[in-house]
């Protein structure tokens, strides 16, 4: 039995009281006297009272309670064919020199140090090494363009950067420092030096403000950690493109410690020893929050990645690094899921290799569809759970919840609210809809702990966006709604909410259907402007390996599928099959690009996409469509 609806209504009785129970699973240099303090801040602050280091949360302390000899980092690079295991000794002892050298160079609590790095060992070094000084880190995504990184340079005017001479992707190798260099130029602020990590892939040439990372590693003295308010800022991470001003999302020391160390057991069922792998990358939320923070707060061994998980070198490798590194519990966006299914619809890669220590699959990042749910749990014999949360919220705003027994699954829903969040679907006037309608998902205030409590030097811009709109609630972007059991079903972006002919309908309700059909290994579904119904919705669908149905075949079973489940109010009459579907390195598939498209808009290619190749296949295919 589920121990879920005991523990949200203990959270809801007395929140400060459950929080600070939460609290006493950290260590504190000194202790919370109350959980919030609703007159700090913009909306009220987490453990204002309360002082803490965030690294020695996630690497002394193990060692102090005699774990050190315990695998804290596994690195796993199919790029290189190269391995490397980091125990909790080891890892202290990295962070504490690599924090003596950023200190013996200025770096001080409250200083920002850029990181602009691969899915290496070291990048989580770097992130806990900035926090043991009290300074605060900003993670840009490795092999971002010149002009982004410049931007948030701007912005976060840091004294250092931490980066390393190149990634490697498949078939490529990406110099970084090159891309560094011109950023530093572009940018108004110039950070006072550089800490470059040398790969023997392609090192880089060093200029008169860059240092070797392993020769000042090496000859630094061990800096203790520094203790912090907990409301102190950890770091930044900025979530937009090179349009404007980057908007950077802060994380504060105390509650999102609380929350992340929380979040392992009660989320993912897992403890100090077990091994967890985030198939994601440390520039963005999941590799801060599941790669580096959460795991280590909770005395895990946590898998650090390098390479494409999903085809390259082959769509086993997920199952591989499961099975040679005992993963416990899997973390990874649909999308690659998806990729798996392609690829592999029988799952005879799967079955190669032992998952028994496997105890879940944990999905996120963008919407699933019930069909890759229902797909993966008959293959893996495995429970597959989809969550939901945001960059801005750092962890779990709805799912199940392994470590207090797991509810029954209703694939295509994101699960529960979890304790700490009152999710409801609003009206345009921000009152809620009530239960199975579709509205505006919102979360009433004040934010649990992790959240963010602002917005980098732009609180004008964090009310506006996200607290304006609904007067109490926070504005989370998404549309959709919370059915009569309390599932809540996140449908779509609310600008992907459409109106054909007065009908507000779900985009995303329409791509549940079409990844149903069973030839189909992705798809997407746009809105796109029609002169008589406003606009209507526009399908693009990916097939699997080896269809071999006609096209014109595919597309009228597509259609009647939609205006059989969804009904003729749809409008359906398009779906349109493609190679590939263009998505941003994190998985991510580029709607608002493909509708700009459809609309025959001017756009141009992001800098965060993964192949620019596909936007030319949508763009021929769309061409032909309107002729």
């Amino acid at each position: 039995m589920s121990r879920y609806d005991a523990e949200y209504a203990a959270w809801q009785a007395d929140p400060d009281a459950w929080w600070l129970g939460r609290a006493a699973a950290i260590d504190w240099d000194r202790a919370p006297s109350r959980a919030f303090d609703a007159g700090e801040g913009v909306y009220g602050r987490w453990f204002p009272d309360g002082r803490l280091n965030t690294c020695f949360n996630a690497a002394d302390r193990h060692v102090a309670a005699g774990r050190g000899a315990q695998p804290a980092l596994i690195w796993d690079s199919a790029m290189t064919g190269r391995k490397a295991v980091l125990t909790y000794a080891e890892l202290t002892d990295r962070t504490a020199r690599l924090a003596g050298a950023l200190a013996a160079r200025g770096v001080g609590r409250g200083d920002r140090v850029i990181i602009y790095m691969p899915m290496l060992a070291e990048a989580v070094i770097a992130m806990l090494a900035v926090a043991r000084l009290g300074a605060v880190h900003s993670v840009v995504f490795g092999g971002f363009a010149a002009p982004e990184l410049a931007a948030r340079m701007a912005d976060a005017t840091p004294k250092a950067v931490i980066t390393a001479s190149c990634g490697i992707e498949p078939g490529r190798i990406v110099a970084y420092k090159p891309l560094l260099d011109a950023a530093i130029a572009a940018s108004p602020h110039k950070p006072e030096f550089c800490l470059v990590l040398q790969r023997p892939e392609h090192p880089a040439d060093l200029g008169p403000h860059d240092i070797d990372f392993d020769e000042a590693e090496a000859a630094a003295t061990p800096h203790p950690c520094v203790p912090v308010a907990a409301t102190d800022p950890l770091y930044i991470l900025y979530t937009s493109g090179t349009t404007g001003t980057p908007k950077g999302i802060i994380r504060d020391n105390g509650g999102h410690a609380v929350a992340l160390t929380n979040s392992m057991r009660m989320v993912y069922g897992v403890d100090a020893g077990d091994v967890f792998w985030a198939a994601s990358d440390v520039g963005w939320v999941v590799g801060h929050s599941y790669i580096c923070y959460a795991p280590l707060l909770a005395g895990c061994t946590s898998v650090v990645y390098e390479g494409k998980p999903v085809g390259t070198p082959d769509a086993g490798a997920f199952w591989r690094v499961c099975e040679e590194h005992g993963v416990r519990a899997l973390f990874t966006a649909p999308t690659a899921i998806r990729a798996i299914k392609r690829e592999d619809a029988a799952g005879a890669l799967m079955k190669q290799y032992d998952l028994s220590r496997l105890a879940a699959l944990f999905l996120a990042g963008e919407r699933c569809d019930p069909d890759t749910v229902v797909w993966s749990e008959r293959l893996l014999g495995k429970p597959v759970i989809d969550h939901w949360w945001q960059t801005e919220t750092g962890w779990t705003i709805t799912g199940n919840f392994a470590g207090l027994g797991l509810f029954p699954v209703k694939p295509g829903s994101g699960g529960k609210a979890a304790p700490g969040y009152d999710v409801q679907a609003l009206d345009e006037g921000g009152q809620p809809v009530g239960r199975g309608k579709i509205g505006a998902l919102a979360v009433r205030l004040p934010l649990p702990p992790a959240c963010l409590p602002n917005l980098w030097n732009n609180e004008k811009r964090f009310r506006a966006g996200y607290l304006e709109t609904f007067p109490g609630w926070y504005q989370s972007g998404d549309a959709g709604m919370v059915d009569e059991e309390g599932y809540v079903w996140v449908m779509s972006r609310t600008d992907d909410i459409i109106n054909v002919a007065g009908h507000r309908l779900s985009t995303g309700a329409m791509e549940e259907v079409l990844a149903s059909h069973p030839d189909v290994a992705e798809c997407a579904v746009v809105g796109v402007r029609d002169t008589l119904k406003g606009q209507v919705p526009l399908g693009l669908v990916v097939l699997k390996a080896g269809v071999e149905k006609t096209e014109f075949h595919l597309q009228q079973e597509l259609v009647k599928m939609v205006r059989e489940r969804i009904g003729p109010v749809a409008a359906f009459r398009t779906a349109c099959i493609v190679p590939r579907l263009p998505k941003t390195r994190s998985g991510k598939i580029l709607r608002g690009t493909i509708k700009k498209i459809a609309d025959g808009e001017s756009w141009t290619v992001p800098a965060t996409i993964d192949d620019p190749a596909s936007l030319d296949d949508i763009a021929k295919v769309v061409a032909a469509v309107a002729t």
